[in-house]
C-alpha cells in the first residue's frame, strides 16, 4: 500500500526539519511526499532542497502563490498518486517511528474506506510537555452534529473515495476539515476504523486553536455546514463540544 503524505509550508523555516525528519524515521517506506508551499520567502525552500536528496526520490514539492491552506491541500490532493492519503502539518511530525505501518495495519483485514486515531498538542517552548490529548476512541458519528469529529491530522483515507466525494471546500476559511468528514463519515458513511495509537505531535497555535476570534468563525462556519448538509443541530448543540474539550486539557 502506498501512502501520500502531503505538507502545506509557509514561511515554516522553524519548524519544517522535526516535520521532515519524522517522516524519514518511518519503518514503512512505500510512501511518496508532497510539500505544497505557498511562495516562501523565509528558507523554508532551502530547508526542502537540503532534504531532498535523503528522500531517495520520494520527494515532490512545488512553491507558488496559493488561495489559503484549504486550496494547497487541494493541489497536493491532484498531485497525491497513493492509495491512501493522509495530511501532515508543517507544524506537527509523527510521534513514533511506526505510524504509517499502523496506518498500513488498520487498512488489514475487512475492508475500509479511512482510518483515524489519537494525536495530541505540546508546547511551543517543549516538544516534550503535552498540553492536551485528543482521543479519537470515542467519536460516533452522531456527535457531528455536535460539531465533533475524529482528530483531522490522524486521518488518512483511500485516494479514491476523495475522488469520488470531493476534496476541501475552499469557500471555508478555518473548517473545511469539518465540511469534509461531514461529507465523508456523516453524509456518505464511509467505512472507518478507529486506531488506539498517538498519531501526531502537534505544536500549539495553529489556525483553529488561538484565540477568540478562531472561535467564533468556527462556530460561524460550523453552522453554515450544517445548514448546507440539513443536519439537525444549532448553535446550542455545538457550543456544549468546548465542554468535553476542558476535560482533554485537564
Amino acid at each position: 500500500m502506498k501512502i501520500s503524505i502531503i505538507t502545506v509550508t509557509y514561511y515554516s523555516e522553524r519548524t519544517i526539519r522535526d516535520t521532515m525528519d519524522s517522516i524519514l524515521r518511518q519503518t514503512w517506506q512505500d510512501y511518496e511526499y508532497i510539500i505544497v508551499d505557498g511562495a516562501s520567502k523565509d528558507g523554508t525552500l532551502d530547508i526542502i532542497r537540503e532534504y531532498e536528496p535523503r528522500f531517495g526520490g520520494k520527494l515532490r514539492y512545488i512553491s507558488e502563490p496559493d488561495k489559503g491552506i484549504y486550496d494547497a491541500m487541494n493541489k497536493g490532493f491532484a498531485m497525491a498518486t497513493g492509495d491512501v492519503i493522509g495530511i501532515l502539518n508543517s507544524d506537527d511530525f509523527y510521534t513514533s517511528d511506526d505510524v504509517l505501518q499502523a496506518v498500513v495495519d488498520g487498512f488489514g483485514g475487512e475492508y475500509v474506506d479511512a482510518v483515524y486515531a489519537d494525536i495530541h498538542y505540546v508546547s511551543n517552548d517543549d516538544l516534550s510537555k503535552s498540553v492536551r490529548y485528543y482521543s479519537s476512541g470515542v467519536f460516533r458519528r452522531w456527535m457531528m452534529r455536535f460539531g465533533m469529529m475524529p482528530a483531522h491530522p490522524s486521518f488518512y483515507c483511500r485516494k479514491a473515495v476523495y475522488d469520488h466525494y470531493g476534496s476541501f471546500d475552499t469557500t471555508y476559511r478555518i473548517a473545511a476539515d469539518f465540511d469534509i468528514l461531514m461529507r465523508l463519515l456523516f453524509i456518505h458513511r464511509i467505512r472507518t476504523r478507529y486506531i488506539k495509537k498517538d498519531f501526531i505531535t502537534m505544536r500549539m497555535g495553529g489556525a483553529s486553536t488561538t484565540g477568540y476570534g478562531s472561535w467564533s468563525l468556527i462556530m460561524k462556519e460550523h453552522l453554515q455546514i450544517i445548514k448546507k448538509y440539513r443536519v439537525a443541530s444549532n448553535r446550542f448543540m455545538l457550543s456544549l463540544r468546548y465542554i468535553y474539550k476542558l476535560f482533554e486539557f485537564l
